[in-house]
């Protein structure tokens, strides 16, 4: 489909506004994989809360100039299509490498993480690690065991005191 020069703008633009701005982006081959079958990642990757674009290359190598996402320029050749989030970069490649077990020809091409290339392969390693609901948790028990300990440690403190104390006075009337 040949575009016009508005139209390129207007798509540049779109680029420019949402995956040069990303701080986590996906890049994906998807050569082969069925229009349902993107029709459904498409989906999921809304519901992870991210977006999912499939981009003109010309335009999109012209959107990113000066953007973290720059540095994987060599990626951007033949049917490239774009995975991005403002939010947990974890969750995306999780639904990525997900939909990637039933789709194998699905090929991640590489990606950018707060702001730090990735190559193709370490996005599944991305996918490995717990979420940051995940982190939160066992980050706030971590901190919440020594507080604890500490407050079991004074409570222990005046229990001891009132056994000694207990004790002294049954030495004395016996």
């Amino acid at each position: 489909m040949a575009l016009n020069k508005s139209q390129k703008e207007q798509l540049v633009a779109q680029y420019e506004g949402g995956l040069a701005q990303a701080p986590h982006a996906f890049l994906l081959n998807y050569k082969g994989i069925k229009v349902n079958d993107v029709t459904e990642l498409r989906a999921r990757v809304r519901r992870s809360g991210g977006s999912y674009e499939v981009v003109k290359n010309t335009l999109a190598l012209r959107a990113i100039e000066g953007q973290p996402l720059e540095s994987l320029r060599d990626s951007f050749e033949g049917p490239i299509a774009v995975a991005y989030t403002d939010g947990d970069a974890v969750t995306l490649a999780k639904v990525l490498t997900d939909f990637a077990k039933t789709a194998p020809l699905l090929e991640f091409r590489g990606g950018v993480v707060d702001g730090r290339p990735i190559s193709g392969p370490q996005v599944e390693d991305i996918a490995r690690l717990p979420s940051r609901e995940e982190l939160i948790a066992k980050l706030l028990f971590l901190l919440q065991s020594p507080i604890t300990r500490f407050v079991r440690t004074l409570g222990a403190l005046p229990r001891g005191l009132v056994v000694v104390l207990d004790q002294v006075a049954r030495q004395k009337e016996g």
